[in-house]
């Protein structure tokens, strides 16, 4: 059997990153070390940090009670109003938020101050969509769209200026839709794709393998974002395409009577998982 693995599968900068950030702080024992949120969504690098120390702190109320140690905001970024309660209480903290997120954070808090609309597009309770809702100075004039339905139903006072940014690991194909959609309402718009290109990178390689493959395996965490797109990708190209979190997860039954399969992953899924997986689908077959 042919087994394509993904190039682009697995940790992108940012979660490397944001995951290296923890050890290290880890590493240096200078005391308690908390995250805001898991720092990545994945579940065996959480719990495997878990077992180092690591506490996770999961409210802005939680916050106020890490004055012991060190608290880590994760890549997918917070609020401003959450630096402003650090540093208002004084706890030490290190910023692990990806740069491509920080870059969507000016973006938000430029366009607000200059009396924009700001249209995110993405999912409203993910936590990178809510840190960015975080930073724009009028939660009145901000709103979150995913689908087409939502789109259209997006309505405004004619000429109203727009700055539309979208969420790092949003659909591009499924973006660029519903900005046409926005753009034919008379708006003043102006529209930055805040896309990662690692993101973009990652959906049109899966797309391809899947494509011309038998069957697609799609790993990453159940919470992932950017792994859910991938396997929705995936789906609509290779009807048998399944989606893990790890090799346990994996029924090699499915894969019988077929000629090749294809393996990607999300951005928070470690290459020891990905390896599990290629390795045990080559030695079956």
């Amino acid at each position: 059997m042919e087994v394509i693995l993904a190039k682009t599968a697995g940790f992108c900068f940012g979660v490397r990153r944001a995951v290296n950030t923890v050890y290290e702080q880890v590493e240096l024992g200078k005391g308690k070390i908390y995250t805001y949120g898991p720092i990545i969504h994945n579940e065996q690098v959480v719990a495997d940090l878990q077992k180092r120390g690591v506490c996770v702190v999961e409210t802005e109320e939680g916050l106020k009670g890490c004055r012991d140690g060190t608290v880590i905001i994760r890549s997918h970024g917070v609020g401003k109003q959450v630096y402003e309660l650090l540093e208002g209480a004084h706890i030490p903290y290190v910023d692990a938020t990806c740069p491509f997120v920080q870059k969507i954070h000016r973006i938000v808090e430029k366009y607000s101050q200059e009396g924009c609309h700001v249209l995110i597009i993405g999912n409203e309770n993910h936590p990178e969509v809510e840190g960015i809702k975080g930073w724009s100075g009028n939660l009145a004039e901000t709103s979150v769209i995913s689908t087409v339905a939502e789109a259209r139903g997006f309505a405004l006072e004619e000429g109203k200026k727009v700055c539309i940014v979208s969420q790092t690991t949003f659909n591009n194909k499924k973006f660029q839709e519903l900005v046409e959609i926005i753009s034919k309402k008379g708006y003043d718009i102006s529209v930055l794709n805040t896309i990662c290109n690692a993101t973009q990178e990652r959906q049109a390689e899966a797309k391809d393998i899947a494509a011309r493959v038998d069957a697609m395996i799609v790993v990453g965490g159940k919470n992932s974002s950017n792994t859910q797109k991938l396997f929705e990708i995936c789906k609509k190209e290779c009807e048998n395409t399944c989606y893990i979190q790890t090799l346990g997860d994996l029924d090699l039954s499915e894969l019988r009577s077929i000629n090749s399969v294809g393996i990607t992953a999300g951005a928070s899924t470690p290459n020891k998982i990905i390896e599990e997986v290629q390795k045990n689908v080559r030695n079956e077959f």
